[in-house]
């Protein structure tokens, strides 16, 4: 039987007959043993908290880390080149990244065109039967001969879509139009330009009144005073990394394209790197900073013990300071008009960085990527924040494997101590069972004891009157 419990059994409901509540005294039995697991389980919640914060900085970390390999990267937003055309009704113009900075001369001769053919008859339907006889069409890929063969306009379209010559496609596509005289078969090439240019002819031709519509003919274009022919009105390769796409016909008119560097995205980028950074600084503020209530107590957060959030606080905010670059002008944030607060983190002077990437572009570019021969910023701070995100090397990753193997020992421990318990249960429950059997038979014991006594005590009485 237990030696104690967290109650008492008066005397008088011992003698009542009654018994006992035997599955409510296990049970206060079996939550004051649980007492030490209360303990591991309020750590565990402690535990989980520390992982969601850390989760969280790792994630924002991450954030930074792309946003600043964006500042870095050789083919990213600060290579950003823009092109504006002097006249956006004869030609426009897109830069790709890192696109020569430069003024080009270009003149548009004439649009390229799509060769085609159209029938001229009029009354005919989509379902007329045009009777027999055949003609030719001739690609880039041979002649193809379409015989009429008693079809309609909407299966000769067919027919011709689906020849071939010696197994290749003619290049060709027919459909049925229809406007106010009716319908017309019409034949496009699928090129445009010389190279999509075809013919029609035959016996049948001048009946179905085929007509061309229209020839295939390259754009012409100048640029720089190069003459290029283009088989589409979209002109790559010629200006490295600059796309021309020509409007319209203008001989003897010059545009001019400016290609330059993309201020505005160079400045969204620098703004979402200095955002990014702001937020794991906050953060990391946050968990060191001591929290007091109004009754003068302290509250302590998840991870404000954790060493590696002071000393990746310090490495990043030292790190902003540090000079980079070739540019004796632009070589700090500071120079830039990024400034720090007293609490570490950034704030943007949008005037002045506009002034430095309007005044000296490559400066800033060598601030932020370094020249061949010096380390840039981003370049310096990616392999910074790559090595302290690493999954299995990067101190906060190194701090969750500790926090998880930790839980992991607490759950063992819970896990045994639950095994204990529900052995010491059972054999509660097999004592106070036993108890309360004893308890409910005490009042027929009694009785029985008082028979016995009283019958001995009156044989007694008898006897020495005698």
């Amino acid at each position: 039987m237990p030696t104690s419990s967290p109650f008492t059994i008066s005397m008088p409901s011992l003698l009542s007959g009654q018994g006992i509540d035997v599955a409510s005294t296990v049970q206060q039995l079996v939550t004051a043993a649980e007492a030490p697991e209360q303990n591991w389980q309020t750590q565990q919640q402690q535990i989980q908290q520390a992982e969601g914060v850390v989760t969280q900085i790792n994630s924002d970390l991450s954030t930074l880390l792309s946003n600043v390999n964006n500042l870095q990267d050789a083919g990213g937003t600060l290579q950003s080149v823009s092109a504006t055309s002097g006249n956006s009704n004869i030609v426009t113009a897109t830069a790709a990244a890192g696109a020569s900075l430069a003024t080009h001369v270009v003149t548009v001769t004439n649009l390229a065109s799509t060769a085609s053919y159209y029938s001229a008859e009029a009354g005919l339907t989509s379902t007329s039967t045009l009777g027999t006889g055949s003609f030719n069409i001739t690609t880039s890929a041979g002649t193809a001969t379409i015989n009429l063969n008693n079809q309609t306009l909407s299966q000769l379209a067919q027919s011709i879509n689906s020849a071939t010559v010696s197994g290749n496609s003619l290049g060709v596509t027919a459909s049925v139009i229809t406007d106010s005289v009716g319908a017309h078969l019409v034949i496009v090439a699928n090129n445009s330009g010389s190279a999509g240019a075809f013919t029609v002819d035959g016996t049948n031709a001048s009946n179905l009144g085929l007509t061309q519509g229209s020839t295939g003919t390259d754009a012409s274009v100048t640029v720089d005073g190069v003459h290029v022919s283009s088989a589409t009105d979209t002109v790559s390769g010629v200006i490295p990394g600059v796309t021309l796409q020509l409007q319209s016909a203008a001989p003897g008119q010059q545009v001019q394209i400016q290609t330059s560097a993309d201020t505005q995205a160079a400045t969204q980028a620098v703004t979402e790197f200095v955002n990014s950074y702001n937020t794991v600084i906050q953060e990391l503020n946050a968990q060191l900073a001591v929290t007091q209530g109004s009754d003068g107590s302290t509250t302590a957060n998840p991870l404000e013990s954790d060493g590696t959030v002071s000393l990746v606080q310090q490495q990043l905010m030292n790190f902003m300071t540090q000079t980079f670059g070739s540019d004796s002008t632009y070589n700090t944030l500071g120079s830039l008009g990024i400034s720090m607060n007293d609490d570490g983190t950034l704030t943007v002077d949008s005037t002045q960085l506009s002034s430095a990437l309007n005044s000296d572009y490559n400066g800033v570019l060598s601030f932020f990527q370094g020249t061949s021969g010096t380390s840039g910023f981003a370049t310096g701070l990616s392999s910074q924040l790559t090595h302290l995100t690493d999954p299995t090397e990067g101190a906060f990753n190194l701090d969750l494997q500790g926090m998880q193997s930790t839980y992991s020992s607490l759950q063992n421990e819970i896990n045994d101590f639950q095994t204990y318990i529900t052995s010491q249960q059972q054999m509660w429950l097999t004592q106070y069972n036993q108890l309360n059997v004893t308890l409910l038979q005490w009042p027929f014991q009694m009785q029985e004891m008082n028979a016995l006594f009283g019958t001995s005590t009156g044989n007694s009485n008898s006897n020495s009157t005698l």
